[in-house]
């Protein structure tokens, strides 16, 4: 889709400067992209109490497994 936009000519700067894009629609591509990422991500906090260990459960012992 074709749509004409004003966009901050610093934050356009400064976008460009933390990323790869080489044009300006690589730039907003990967803007929306990493937008919806993130706006996707679940909210750990809204977790918060609604998880339940099983007795007996040894956080300790799981952690000398992996390491």
């Amino acid at each position: 889709m074709r749509t004409n936009i004003v966009i901050d000519d610093t934050l356009l700067n400064e976008a460009f400067s933390v990323s790869q894009a080489r044009t300006k629609k690589d730039l907003i591509h990967e803007a929306l992209q990493e937008l919806i990422r993130l706006k996707k991500r679940k909210d750990l906090t809204e977790l918060a109490g609604s998880i339940e260990f099983y007795k007996g459960f040894d956080y300790k012992k799981l952690r000398t497994m992996r390491g």
